[in-house]
Order: structure tokens, then C-alpha cells, then sequence
């Protein structure tokens, strides 16, 4: 087992530096002419960031280990996350508020967008309009009605767009899809997705944000005016007009795996229930949650729960085949036979330390595996990323599919 875990280990490092090699080789010259190929003569990839909080923050971390990166640009309609953003980027780099003037510079090749969910579409479309390539946050679309534009602009400007959904990158989960696609299972019916936590997440605290810092307008976008909010532009994910709670922010994730795995496409249906446990009175999406999900063409049924109440389970999946069951999370695999069956072999691969069920892992660091993923397509234009805007508006639809399910979701939406 240890032997097992250490040559994962070896073949997840081998596969996050060859990807840096090879964006380091062709990166070895100067930026300049687009190519069928990519781009040549050039040394640098200079990268703009767009909205720039904890989430930009993190996926920087990973983005400045690659070879030949320079970050820019930097916008935010907060002034002190653009400090922030200052503080990560080239100390010449320009600093706004306007996404549109950050993408009209010619110092700005591609962009990190981690903006709310409602600014994503709308945002990723400019960028592609401009010519930059674009890592966008999941979820892709706010409404499913946004999906064929997004679709249009990536494609009819040549854009390389990847979709933040980083666990099509680990390296353990290519493995035990090729083992799933294999028929190592059987033939799989149902798939059983969590993401539990055990937080107080839903607790009104007093934030000493000055409006006067914040441009509000700029931050409600195509949603309704309303009065400035300092908890709502902190904690957008759970309030409709910003987000779509639990089932795009995490279930999403697990939707797009399984579509990965499955090629499912869209739910023809969903059946949907929420509550409100730990977040009554604060926030607008339910705090406790659960959807099943039918895909009769593919004889799948998919049922995900997710609470702020309990963290058991945590962030997991489970394929469950007519041999046996495949679990998957984001630190390992594990082959479970069924009940009396002869097949297939009991069988775990594990790269993260910690329980199961982790919404992190040490190992894979999927966001640098997914960078990579992205930075090489733009340097060979011949490739797709691992999530494209298809991947991503697919995942996406069916987290809004599971949203207009419940009960209490606006009818304005």
C-alpha cells in the first residue's frame, strides 16, 4: 500500500513539472504573434486579475509557481482587495476597477476570474471578445439561460477557456475514471455525491467594511438595486441575486466529475428539498439541502446532500455499479466489490493525508495541475483544456436544474 501511495505520489509530481517544463520551453521567448499552434517569440505570460479575493488569492499561489509568469494587471470593485491584488502582481501592474480597461490592455494576455457567480458569463465574454485567454471560477453560468453565449464567445474567438472545476486534473481521478470507462464496476445505476460540513457559516457578524470603498453599483451588475450590504458582498454564494448556494458552489463540483466520468450531459429532471438548520433568518438559500438528479437515457439516477450541520461524509463520491462501487474523493480512490461478487479486486489508492471526505487534500495540488492544464493549451492552440465552457455550462445546469427545484427558489429567477 505505501509502495502503491508513493509511486502516485512520484507520478503527480512528474506530471505538475512536466506540465511547467513545457510551459517553461515555450514560454522560453518572448509573447508575441498567435499562431494555429499557439503563440511564439515569447518569454512571459502576463495574466490580469479579476476580482480578487480569498479564492483569486489561493489559485494565485499556485498560478506564480509556473516558469515565466507575470501578473499585470489587477481589478477589483473593492479598493482593499485591490491592494491586495497589488501586493501579488508586478509592482508596475495597473490597478482598476473596470474589468473592461484591465481587458483593453495589450500587457494582458489571459485572466483569472473569480469574480461572484453572477459576473462570470458576462465577464468571460468580454474577455474572449478582447482576445484573452480565460480561467473562470465555477460555477460557469448564474442562469442556465447563459450557457449559449458563453459556448459562442469561446468558440468563435478561439479562446482558451477552462472552467475552475480543478479535480478533472488530479491524477487519481484520471486514474479510476480510465479504470470506471473500463468496466472495472459494472454497469453504474446510481451515484451517491455529499459535501457535508460541520460550520457556523450563517452567523450575521458586524464587518467594519466603508462603503465609500466599495463601488456597490459596480458590484450589482445585471442584479436588482438594493442598498449596500456588507455581509451580502462578502457572502454573495448564499444569496440569490450573487449565487445559487450549496448546489453551485459545491455540488457542482461533484456533477461535473461524475459527468466526466459518465458523459452524462443535462438531467432531464430534478426533485429537490432544502432547509434552513443553521442559517435562518440569514441566508437566502437553504443551509441543508439534498436533489435527486435522473438521467433516464443513460439509466443513471444521481442523489447529492450537502449541510452546514454535519460533516459526515464530507466531500465525496460514490459509483455504484452492478460489480461494485467506486468511492472518490479528493485525496484517493477506493474499488469496493459488491457482495458476493468474485469481481472486481478490493483496491485503494491514496495521495492525501487526512480522513476521507476532506474538502483538501496536501496531495494533488489540483489547482496547479489544472493551471498547467490551461497554460499549456494556450501555448498549443491544438489542444482543449480539461474543462472547457461546454464541460462547465453542462455541470452548471444541472445545479440549476436542482436550485428551481426547491421550494423556496424566487420565481424571478
Amino acid at each position: 500500500m505505501a509502495g502503491r501511495q508513493q509511486e502516485w505520489t512520484r507520478r503527480e509530481a512528474l506530471s505538475a513539472t512536466a506540465a511547467a517544463v513545457l510551459a517553461g520551453e515555450r514560454l522560453g521567448r518572448v509573447w508575441g504573434v498567435e499562431s494555429t499552434r499557439g503563440y511564439f517569440a515569447n518569454d512571459q505570460l502576463q495574466v490580469g486579475l479579476i476580482g480578487v479575493g480569498g479564492r483569486c488569492r489561493h489559485l494565485v499561489r499556485s498560478l506564480v509557481r509556473l516558469p515565466n509568469v507575470r501578473i499585470t494587471a489587477v481589478c477589483d470593485v473593492w479598493a482593499a482587495a485591490r491592494a491586495e491584488g497589488q501586493k501579488l502582481a508586478d509592482p508596475r501592474a495597473f490597478v482598476t476597477a473596470y474589468h473592461e480597461e484591465l481587458l483593453a490592455r495589450k500587457d494582458v494576455d489571459a485572466v483569472l476570474i473569480c469574480t461572484p457567480d453572477h459576473w462570470h458569463v458576462p465577464q468571460t465574454v468580454d474577455a474572449c471578445r478582447a482576445g484573452k485567454d480565460v480561467y473562470v471560477e465555477k460555477p460557469l453560468t448564474h442562469t442556465p439561460e447563459e450557457g449559449p453565449a458563453v459556448i459562442a464567445a469561446q468558440n468563435e474567438h478561439r479562446r482558451v477557456v477552462q472552467v475552475g472545476t480543478q479535480q478533472r486534473s488530479m491524477t487519481h481521478l484520471i486514474e479510476a475514471r480510465q479504470l470506471l470507462r473500463e468496466g472495472v464496476i459494472g454497469k453504474v445505476h446510481k451515484v451517491h455525491c455529499s459535501w457535508n460540513r460541520n460550520a457556523p457559516r450563517a452567523q450575521r457578524y458586524k464587518d467594519a467594511i466603508d462603503p465609500k470603498s466599495v463601488d456597490w453599483k459596480r458590484f450589482l451588475g445585471s442584479a436588482p438595486p438594493q442598498p449596500f450590504d456588507a455581509y451580502k458582498f462578502r457572502q454573495w454564494r448564499w444569496f440569490w441575486d450573487f449565487g445559487g448556494g450549496i448546489f453551485t458552489d459545491l455540488m457542482v463540483h461533484w456533477v461535473d466529475t461524475v459527468n466526466w466520468f459518465l458523459d452524462l450531459g443535462e438531467p432531464a429532471e430534478a426533485h429537490s428539498i432544502g432547509d434552513y438548520f443553521s442559517a435562518h433568518g440569514v441566508w437566502e438559500t437553504p443551509d441543508t439541502v439534498q436533489t435527486l438528479l435522473r438521467y433516464p437515457d443513460k439509466q443513471v439516477q444521481l442523489h447529492f446532500e450537502g449541510t452546514f450541520s454535519s460533516n459526515r461524509l464530507g466531500a465525496m463520491c460514490e459509483f455504484r455499479g452492478t460489480e461494485g462501487t467506486l468511492y472518490v474523493d479528493r485525496g484517493r480512490y477506493e474499488i469496493i466489490p459488491d457482495r458476493g461478487k468474485s469481481r472486481p479486486e478490493a483496491k485503494s489508492v491514496i495521495l492525501g493525508a487526512g480522513p476521507k471526505g476532506l474538502d483538501f487534500y496536501d496531495k494533488p495540488d489540483g489547482e496547479l495541475l489544472h493551471l498547467s492544464n490551461w497554460m499549456e493549451c494556450i501555448r498549443d492552440r491544438s489542444k482543449k483544456p480539461a474543462c472547457p465552457a461546454e464541460a462547465g455550462v453542462v455541470a452548471a445546469a444541472a445545479a440549476h436544474k436542482a436550485n428551481r427545484a426547491l421550494p423556496m427558489f424566487p420565481k424571478r429567477h
